[in-house]
C-alpha cells in the first residue's frame, strides 16, 4: 500500500509540474509588458512617467522614473515567478536616461543591475552584481551579460551566475549605494533576452467530496467519526479541559446546518470525570491538492477555541480514525497539519491559519489571519487552496497567509500526501464560570480538485478518456495511435489501487469494463506503452 501510495503522490506531484507555461520579461511601461509590480526601496518611483525626453534614441510615450532622495541604497526591482536560467540565456537590456541637473553630490555616473534569492530573509547576500558606465542628458542603452560581462559576487563563495538557479529578483541601482546623494533618471524598454517557465496554476473547479448535512439527525458516519479516546495522561493536548463524544447532543445535523456543541456539564468517560464535554469529528475521506470551502459560524467567548483544520492520514494518534485503519506511522509535526480556521473566544473575531511542520510547531511561526466583525453572528467561507506548491488560505474571498517554503523538504513540506478534515470545539481553563453550551456551525463542507475537462489532456503523452462520467466502463483513445499490450492501474484519490488489468491496445483504444461496483469520485489511471507514460484523471 505505501509503495502504491508513494506512486500515485509522486504522479500526481509530477502531472501538477508539468503543467507550465514559457513567458518573456520585459516593459515599456506601456501597459503591455510582462513585469506586473515594480518596488522602489528608499527611492520615489513612477512606472507611466510622461517620457520626458523623446527623441530618435527613444521615441515611446512613457517611462519609469526613478527618484533616489537621498536613501543609503536607493533601487528600484522586481520579481519573477520562476528562477532565471542564464546557463541558457544570461543578458538583460534596458535604456535609460540621466540628466544633469537631477543629481547631487559627486558620485561615479554608473548603473548596476543586480540579481537576488527573492525568497532569502537577507536577499542581498547572495547577490551577483554588474556595473557599467553611462554618460548624462542622453538616453542609451545598456546591457548587463552575465556570461561575459564582469560581475561582482557580495559572497566570494557564490558560484558564477550562469551556473545558479535561484536568482528571481532583480534590481536597477543609479551611481552606486551608501551615500545620500540624490538621482533623478528615467529608464525604459526593459527586456531579458530569453524566458522563464512559468508553473500554471492548477484549476480546482471540479467538486469531488462534500458534505452539505442535508438530513436531520446524527451525523453521517459513512463521512464522519467521532474521537473520544483520551490521548495517554487523560487530558486533551494544550490544556484543554473536555471530553470528546460521540452523544448527538454533542453533534448533530439540523435545518441542514451541523452543529458541534460545547456543553457545561459533569461528565465521566474511560475512568475521567470533566465538567465539559464537545465533538471531534475525523473525516473518512483523504486527498491531496485541491480547493476546500467551508461555510461556518463560530461559538462565542473566551475559552472557547473552535477549529477546522487538517492532520496527515498517516499520523500516529491513538483513537484517530485513520491510525484505527492502519495508516498510522508518522508521529505528528512530521506528518504536517494544516489549521484552515481557528479562533480563540479570548481574541474575539480574529481568525487565523497556520501550518505545523517539523521546522516549526506549536508556537508556529507560520501563521496568518484578519479580523471579521461577525464571526459568531454570521455564517463565513473560509477557504484553503492546496497547491503542490504553496498553502493559500482566505475569508470571503480575501487571502491572509500564504505558505511557501523556498525549500521544500520533510522538514518544512509534509503536504505531499493526503490529509483529512477535523472539526472540533475545544474548551481551555479560561472558560467563563457562565459559560452554559456555545456551537460551531457548518452549512457545507467543499472539495474541489482538478476535473478531467482541465487535465485528462496534460499527461507525458496526450490521451482522451470517454465517456466522462463513466458509469460502468470508459474507454481511452490515444490521438497519435498505438498498439500493443498493456498493463492499466486505476487508484482512487487515497492511493488504493482499484483495479489492475493486463489489456490489447488495438487502433489507438483500450477499454476497461466492469467498474459500476466502483463509489463515486475521482480516479487516477496509468499506463505505458511504446515508451510513453500516459496519466489521466477521470470520473466515475
Amino acid at each position: 500500500m505505501k509503495a502504491f501510495l508513494t506512486l500515485v503522490c509522486s504522479l500526481l506531484f509530477l502531472t501538477s509540474t508539468l503543467l507550465a507555461q514559457t513567458t518573456t520579461v520585459e516593459d515599456n511601461f506601456e501597459g503591455d509588458g510582462t513585469i506586473t509590480v515594480w518596488v522602489g526601496d528608499d527611492c520615489e518611483i513612477n512606472t507611466s512617467l510622461p517620457n520626458p525626453v523623446q527623441d530618435a534614441e527613444n521615441g515611446s510615450a512613457t517611462a519609469l522614473e526613478y527618484h533616489d532622495i537621498g536613501g543609503d541604497f536607493a533601487n528600484v526591482r522586481f520579481d519573477v515567478p520562476a528562477d532565471f536560467l542564464l546557463i541558457e540565456k544570461s543578458t538583460f537590456t534596458f535604456k535609460i536616461y540621466v540628466p544633469s541637473d537631477g543629481l547631487t553630490g559627486n558620485q561615479n555616473n554608473q548603473v548596476s543591475l543586480k540579481l537576488q534569492d527573492g525568497e532569502l530573509g537577507a536577499p542581498w547576500s547572495t547577490q551577483s552584481e554588474i556595473i557599467k558606465p553611462i554618460s548624462l542628458d542622453q538616453w542609451q542603452t545598456v546591457s548587463f551579460d552575465f556570461a561575459n560581462d564582469n560581475y561582482i559576487n557580495l559572497d566570494p563563495m557564490s558560484p558564477p551566475p550562469t551556473q545558479r538557479t535561484d536568482f528571481n529578483r532583480v534590481l536597477i541601482q543609479v551611481n552606486g549605494e551608501g551615500n545620500n546623494d540624490q538621482v533623478r533618471a528615467y529608464i525604459d524598454d526593459f527586456s531579458y533576452d530569453g524566458t522563464i517557465s512559468v508553473p500554471v496554476e492548477p484549476n480546482y473547479d471540479q467538486l469531488v467530496w462534500s458534505d452539505e448535512f442535508d438530513v436531520d439527525g446524527p451525523i453521517d458516519d459513512t463521512k464522519w467519526f467521532h474521537q473520544t479516546q483520551l490521548p495517554i495522561g487523560d487530558s486533551w493536548f494544550n490544556g484543554e479541559i473536555q471530553h470528546y463524544t460521540d452523544r448527538i447532543e454533542n453533534s448533530y445535523v439540523e435545518d441542514g446546518i451541523l452543529k458541534v456543541v460545547a456543553i457545561k456539564e459533569t461528565f465521566t468517560d474511560q475512568g475521567v470525570t470533566k465538567e465539559h464535554t464537545s465533538a471531534r469529528l475525523n473525516s473518512k475521506y483523504v486527498f491531496q491538492y485541491g480547493r476546500v470551502e467551508v461555510r461556518a459560524k463560530l461559538p462565542f467567548g473566551p475559552g472557547t477555541w473552535p477549529a477546522i483544520w487538517m492532520l496527515g492520514q498517516n499520523i500516529n494518534e491513538d483513537g484517530g480514525y485513520w491510525d484505527l485503519e492502519g495508516y498510522g506511522t508518522t508521529p505528528w509535526p512530521a506528518c504536517g497539519e494544516i489549521d484552515i480556521m481557528e479562533h480563540w473566544g479570548t481574541n474575539q473575531n480574529y481568525v487565523q491559519s497556520a501550518t505545523h511542520t517539523p521546522s516549526s510547531f506549536g508556537a508556529t511561526i507560520n501563521h496568518g489571519g484578519q479580523i471579521i466583525p461577525t464571526v459568531s453572528d454570521e455564517f463565513h467561507v473560509y477557504t484553503l487552496v492546496w497547491s503542490p506548491d504553496k498553502l493559500v488560505f482566505g475569508v470571503d474571498g480575501v487571502e491572509h497567509f500564504t505558505y511557501n517554503p523556498p525549500v521544500k523538504d520533510a522538514e518544512t513540506w509534509p503536504f505531499d500526501a493526503p490529509q483529512y478534515f477535523l472539526l472540533n470545539v475545544a474548551i481551555l481553563p479560561e472558560i467563563s464560570a457562565n459559560f452554559t453550551s456555545s456551537a460551531m456551525e457548518l452549512d457545507y463542507i467543499r472539495v474541489y480538485q482538478e476535473g478531467p475537462s482541465s487535465t485528462n489532456d496534460v499527461v507525458r503523452a496526450p490521451a482522451q478518456a470517454f465517456p466522462m462520467p463513466f458509469k460502468d466502463a470508459f474507454e481511452v483513445r490515444l490521438p497519435e495511435g498505438g498498439e500493443g499490450e498493456t498493463t492499466v492501474y486505476l487508484y482512487d484519490l487515497q492511493g488504493r489501487l482499484q483495479r489492475m488489468e493486463t489489456t490489447f491496445v488495438q487502433n489507438g483504444g483500450l477499454s476497461l469494463q466492469n467498474l459500476g461496483e466502483l463509489p463515486e469520485g475521482m480516479y487516477l489511471l496509468f499506463f505505458n506503452l511504446g515508451g510513453q507514460s500516459y496519466q489521466l484523471k477521470v470520473t466515475k
